[in-house]
Order: structure tokens, then C-alpha cells, then sequence
């Protein structure tokens, strides 16, 4: 059964009596970013009124933090279905505190299911600038239109006030509508990020299960199984797991407790301080692109609910699900996908990231390439791009 939190039947309103900005993060990776974005523009005018539906790094930064969404993240179309209560009664509470108050503008950071709705929502009830409303609507991250549903640029286009994309390619992508695209950056290479990442030819084998609990449930005892296969048979090598939330380390406690040779192994590790690896296996999310980032060598391995996969093979037309792999056009971090994703397999390839010396040097020249095809050619930042559009 997942953690639903119980959700309020009004939020809070503005503790100052007024807010400039409502930020909208529905997961750990947006509510990491929109933390850093918000500190920067709190830094610069510190002045600003900013509320948060988001998560506990929002608030931290100096967000007012009104519900705490990131306590309930799932992935896949089913996994949804079964919070639709929760998610339509969430949403209604969300307009209605818009309504009330009227910041001059609602931010949304990725997390595109429930945002562009809302967006939709907020259009069709007057309140959104461009329906002749007070309340500007600003994309921060904008939904991955170049992986599947791309024609939801032009939905965009007639809702929004303006859009940042954080990957350089993304700005051509809405090149026939008028909305304004913005190319701002990687947070990854802007600013230090909380869970600063390093390759040490010595360190410990990097485990991410992922910020999600169906995540956890489904890849971690892959990942468990695997491990403990590596220790039988290609040597010792400690590990290190990695958890984003109270709430995900309570599942990955749970999950642990089935694998007790790879739990006398295993630190976790909340992700708050500088972490060295010599090698990954990770989940497909925004962790796999910082791990790629610090060069370390890593394997990515995904498992979903089959249903979901395949109404995903249906609806997405990409050649990969990790964001470095895209960007390079090749597997930097080869993918072990559903059936594919064999614990005797994934010990071999944790045995290679770790000694075989040619993995190594390719991951360092394609570590090299990533950071370049990433690299800004202007200076541009979220949190200038925000304050022009207030």
C-alpha cells in the first residue's frame, strides 16, 4: 500500500499576506531545482513572497511550503489511476487557493501530468494573463514533448507567458509556435547541487533505487540481488544507497531486510554531502544524468508495471530512456529494460565498471563529451529569466 498523505481541505494562506510566486514541484529532482532557483532569487531580491507546493528543500530555500507534494510520486499511467481521487481533490484545492490569492505568478516545474492541466484549469477560469487574468503562468524544465506527446507544445503555446528548458536542443523543439523558449541551463553544472557526486577508482559501488516508492519496490531488490551475486563471485566491494526522502528510506529499509549479505555491505546515505564512486547502477531519472556527469562508470536498470511498459513502447519513440544516453546519441550508460534486467548479468557488468580499464577510459572521454554538448553559450539562469517575466 503507498504512503498517501492526508491532504488538507484548504491551503495555508500567504504568511505575509500576499505572494508574488507559486512554485509547483511534484517530485524530489523539481523540488531540488526549484530550491536552488528560489534561494538565487531571494539572494537578489529579498523582498520576494514566494508559497510552494513542492517539497522540504523548497521550504529550506524560503519558500512558504503549503503541502508537501513529493511525499507522493508514482510513475506510469496505472500508478496514477489509483491516486486519482486524491490527485483531482488536490488539484481543486490547488485552483482554489490560486483564485483567492492571485500571485502575479504560478512557476511549474516539470512534472508535466498535473501541471499543464492545472495550467489548463487556471486559463479556463479567467485567471491565467493570457485568459485576461492578473496571474502570470512560467514553465521552469518543460515536459520532454521531444519524447512523446509533442504536440502538446501548441497547448502550451496558448497557455503560457513563457517556457525555460534546460537542455539546448529543447528551444527548436517549439520553433513553430510562439511561445517564448528559453534555453537556461543544466541545474547540474550551475550551482552545487546537494548530492555532489565523484569518481574514485576506490569507491564504493553507487546504488539508486530511485524517488519514487514503486520504483524502490521494483528495481531495488533487482539491484540488491545483483549485488550480492557480484560478492559471490567477482570479490568485495562495499556499496553505498543512496535516498532522497524519510519516506524512501523507510521502503528501502523494508526491501533491505530481504537481502542480508548485501545489507551488512551497504550504507545508506541520504543525499546531502559530497559521495565517491567507482561504479552505478541506477534507475533512468535525473540521478543517472548527474552520475554521468561525474564520469562515474554505471549501468542503468529500469523496471516498471508491465502494463505501463507497454502502453509506454506504444506512445514513446525514443532509442533510450537515460537523459546522458540521449545527448550522446549512444548507451553511455548501457540499459537493462523489464526482462532484460537479469541480477546474474548485472553482476558481470558491475565486475567491469569497476576493473575492466577500457569501460573506464570510455566513460572519462564520454564524460567529457556530455559536459560539452551540455556546456552554455550564453549566461543566462532560471532565476533571471523569472524576474524578467514578473
Amino acid at each position: 500500500m503507498s504512503y498517501v498523505p492526508v491532504l488538507p481541505d484548504e491551503l495555508a494562506s500567504p504568511a505575509q499576506g500576499t505572494v508574488d510566486i507559486l512554485v509547483i514541484a511534484g517530485e524530489h529532482s523539481g523540488d531540488e531545482h526549484a530550491a536552488v532557483v528560489i534561494r538565487k532569487l531571494l539572494q537578489d531580491q529579498p523582498d520576494l513572497k514566494i508559497a510552494a507546493v513542492g517539497g522540504e528543500l523548497m521550504m529550506g530555500a524560503g519558500a512558504q511550503l503549503l503541502f508537501d507534494l513529493t511525499h507522493l510520486s508514482v510513475v506510469g499511467f496505472f500508478e496514477v489511476l489509483k491516486h486519482y481521487k486524491y490527485f483531482k481533490q488536490l488539484f481543486g484545492t490547488v485552483i482554489d487557493w490560486v483564485d483567492q490569492h492571485r500571485p502575479r505568478a504560478v512557476v511549474f516545474v516539470d512534472y508535466p501530468g498535473f501541471n499543464l492541466r492545472l495550467a489548463k484549469a487556471l486559463f479556463e477560469k479567467g485567471i491565467a494573463a493570457k485568459a485576461g487574468g492578473e496571474t502570470k503562468l512560467l514553465y521552469y524544465i518543460g515536459p520532454q514533448i521531444w519524447a512523446w506527446k509533442a504536440k502538446r507544445r501548441f497547448e502550451m503555446d496558448r497557455l503560457l507567458d513563457g517556457l525555460s528548458v534546460i537542455f539546448p536542443f529543447e528551444v527548436e523543439c517549439y520553433a513553430d509556435t510562439n511561445l517564448e523558449t528559453t534555453f537556461v541551463g543544466h541545474p547540474f553544472l550551475q550551482s552545487k547541487q546537494d548530492c555532489d557526486l565523484v569518481y574514485s577508482a576506490e569507491g564504493n559501488l553507487l546504488l539508486l533505487a530511485g524517488s519514487r516508492v514503486s520504483n524502490v519496490r521494483r528495481v531495488l531488490p533487482i539491484l540488491l540481488e545483483a549485488y550480492e551475486r557480484f560478492l559471490a563471485n567477482y570479490g568485495g566491494r562495499d556499496a553505498t544507497l543512496v535516498y532522497p526522502s524519510e519516506t524512501i528510506l523507510s521502503e528501502i529499509e523494508r526491501v533491505l531486510e530481504a537481502f542480508p549479505k548485501a545489507k551488512k555491505r551497504i550504507s545508506l546515505v541520504r543525499n546531502e554531502g559530497g559521495i565517491e564512486a567507482g561504479a552505478v547502477l541506477t534507475t533512468s531519472g535525473t540521478m543517472s544524468l548527474r552520475c554521468g556527469l561525474a564520469g562515474i562508470p554505471g549501468r542503468i536498470v529500469h523496471r516498471i508495471q508491465g502494463l505501463s511498459y507497454v502502453l509506454g513502447r506504444i506512445l514513446v519513440s525514443i532509442p533510450y530512456i537515460g537523459i546522458a544516453n540521449l545527448l550522446l546519441e549512444k548507451p553511455y550508460y548501457p540499459e537493462y529494460i523489464q526482462g532484460d534486467a537479469k541480477p546474474s548479468v548485472l553482476a558481470k557488468e558491475i565486475d567491469r565498471c569497476l576493473t575492466d580499464q577500457e569501460v573506464i577510459q570510455q566513460t572519462q572521454d564520454d564524460c567529457k563529451e556530455l559536459h560539452r554538448r551540455l556546456k552554455q553559450e550564453n549566461d543566462e539562469t532560471p532565476w533571471n529569466w523569472l524576474l524578467r517575466h514578473l
